[in-house]
This record gives structure tokens, C-alpha cells and sequence, in this order.
């Protein structure tokens, strides 16, 4: 992974190497003290303890604790587009990519667990990231889902709502099997829902 950040830069953008890693660092300590202690009781202190930085480094970037949060919920939806992205091959079946895109967020998430602790306190703390995160993800489902009826390999009644259901399905999964408990490989989780979207559930 880069020390730049993976998603949009805070206002006060790092113009140099050493910048870049010092925000990186921060955005990744924020991760672990938002994770571990919440949003109201996560400070900005503890923050840059975490991060090895001293207090006037996170003004540097950012100028508060809700600036950061916000930051924060954006770069960990870049790491998401990022895992599912690199997980896939191209060129392959539309429904293998979603399987191939699903392990890729289950490994993540069980790798940062703090994501889901993180995203649903956006909810309340930051109504628009959280919102945005969730429009963003369906987006690129749907996208994908459309070019795999483009290709000719998916109904092509399929639409927005389709997408959401996807999204849906993924994110619960990852709470039961990333977070909560490991007791199922990724890619026999991700195999489960595929077969879902291959068959469908009524008897036949």
C-alpha cells in the first residue's frame, strides 16, 4: 500500500514526501483510536501519541477531531474500492467478479476489524460520509453489474436496487465472518454468495 493516502487529501494537502507519510501515519492511528475507543471518547491527543507525531503535526493537517473522522471514513472506502479492485482479475465472468471482489472486503475487514465500528459511527457523526460511502460502493457494483449485461452474461432487468441487495448481503457477511468470528475462509464465504447470485434460492 502507498504512504499516500488512498482517498481525497484534507484541505490541507501534503506537498512532500515526508508530509505525505506523516498523514498517512495519522490516518492510520485515528483508525485504531476511533476503532478501539469510539468517536467521543477518541482524542486528538492520543491520536498523535499512537501515530509517533507531535500535537502540532495533526494541525498541519487537519483542524479537528470531526476533520479527521471525516477523512478517516473516506480513505478507509478508498481501502475497500482498493481490496475489491485488487482482488480481481480482468477480463474474467461478471460473476466471478463479484465472487473475487467479495473475498478481497473479507480479507480486508478481517484484517480492520475497526472498519464497521468506524463506518456506523459516521452515521451519527458525519451523516454525508456515511451516506456516501454506501452510494459509492452500490455504484461500483451496479457499474458492474451493468457491464455484465453489456457483455451479454447477466439478466438484463437488473438495476440500482439489485446492486443495493448485493452490497447488503456483502456487508453483513463481512460482520459474521470477518469481524465477529473467522470460522469460514473468504473465499468459501465469497463462494456461498456467489452461488446465490448464480442460482438463486427457490427449489427448483
Amino acid at each position: 500500500m502507498s504512504d499516500t493516502p488512498s482517498g481525497a487529501l484534507p484541505p490541507k494537502a501534503p506537498r512532500t514526501e515526508r508530509g505525505r507519510r506523516t498523514l498517512r501515519k495519522l490516518l492510520d492511528a485515528a483508525a485504531l483510536e476511533f476503532g478501539e475507543k469510539g468517536f467521543h471518547e477518541a482524542s486528538i491527543t492520543a491520536i498523535t501519541r499512537r501515530a509517533g507525531t507531535a500535537l502540532g503535526s495533526f494541525y498541519t493537517y487537519f483542524d479537528s477531531k470531526d476533520e479527521i473522522f471525516r477523512a478517516l471514513v473516506d480513505d478507509l472506502s478508498s481501502k475497500v474500492r482498493e481490496a475489491a479492485r485488487n482482488a480481481r482479475q480482468q477480463d474474467v465472468p461478471a460473476l466471478e467478479t463479484e465472487r473475487a471482489s467479495l473475498a478481497g472486503f473479507l480479507r480486508f475487514a478481517s484484517e480492520h476489524k475497526e472498519i464497521y465500528r468506524i463506518i456506523d459511527e459516521a452515521e451519527f457523526v458525519d451523516p454525508e460520509s456515511f451516506r456516501l460511502h454506501y452510494h459509492n460502493t452500490a455504484r461500483r457494483i451496479h457499474e458492474r453489474l451493468a457491464e455484465g449485461i453489456r457483455k451479454g452474461e447477466l439478466r438484463e432487468d437488473l438495476g440500482e436496487a439489485h446492486a443495493w441487495a448485493i452490497m447488503g448481503m456483502n456487508v453483513f457477511l463481512g460482520l459474521r465472518y470477518a469481524v465477529w468470528s473467522e470460522d469460514a475462509s473468504a473465499d468459501d464465504v465469497a463462494e456461498l454468495a456467489n452461488s446465490i447470485l448464480r442460482e438463486g434460492i427457490a427449489r427448483r
